[in-house]
């Protein structure tokens, strides 16, 4: 069966996004890498509203990394201001649009007054049901793994008779709340998920975008959207498994 006759895939329940692209998009343009990442914020705005306006029940964005921490110093600094400038910014807008907001990774690192805001803002949106928005932040996936495996070791020496397999580990998982991406895109033009949801993304589709983040449009999300719609998912079965019958 070639993909013209191929039954179209109902709309990804979960799509994650890897938003490469910010520092290299505001070089080219011989602004500071900054700039970049400022203008990146737009993106995610509109990719915000996109999602919920088509129907997307989880999305998930890779805002920074376990590994970001290594930037410059100043870099570094900045982007920590402008998360929390977006979300002071942002929480009144996805609050009255029905978002409910979370927060994923390694939060201790951040100081005291993001870890309030990011609680405030999180429970300010919990009863939303729109669209589950989950920034991941100080987040790696071989952290996320790691984390899920201690937490289990600990509730295992508690209860011995504790079952130690895959939907135990599943379950102590930062985005254990939501189910696995059925789709996960990247922009920027790079071909890896850099220790992005390591586990969570083992089915998912993947899809690689050259623009940079913030060129990133609601009709770049559509032809996403589209690409997914005639992949076939088999989940290890053969084509002829899951096909409807004739």
């Amino acid at each position: 069966m070639d993909a013209a006759d191929r039954p179209a895939q109902a709309a990804p329940r979960h799509v994650a996004i890897i938003m490469d692209g910010n520092g290299r998009w505001a070089v080219e343009r011989r602004m500071p890498r900054v700039a970049g990442h400022a203008r990146g914020v737009d993106a995610v705005r509109t990719t915000i509203e996109a999602s919920a306006e088509r129907g997307i029940e989880y999305l998930t964005l890779f805002a920074f990394s376990s590994e970001n921490w290594q930037r410059p110093a100043d870099e570094v600094s900045v982007l920590m201001r402008l998360f929390v400038a977006a979300l002071q910014r942002e929480v009144d807008r996805l609050d009255e649009v029905g978002v409910r907001l979370r927060v994923v990774g390694d939060l201790q690192s951040f100081d005291p007054q993001l870890r309030a805001l990011i609680d405030a803002s999180t429970e300010r949106t919990s009863a939303n049901r729109r669209l589950n928005l989950t920034i991941c932040a100080s987040y790696g996936g071989r952290w996320d793994i790691v984390q899920a495996v201690q937490a289990l070791g600990r509730d295992a020496a508690r209860d011995p008779s504790l079952a130690i397999d895959e939907e135990a580990i599943a379950a102590r998982l930062a985005l254990a709340f939501a189910p696995d991406p059925d789709l996960l895109i990247r922009t920027g033009g790079e071909r890896r998920i850099s220790n992005f949801l390591l586990w969570q993304a083992a089915y998912a589709e993947l899809y690689f975008a050259d623009l940079l983040w913030p060129d990133f449009k609601p009709a770049d999300l559509d032809q996403a959207l589209a690409w997914f719609a005639q992949r076939e998912r088999r989940y290890g079965r053969t084509g002829a498994q899951i096909a409807p019958p004739s």
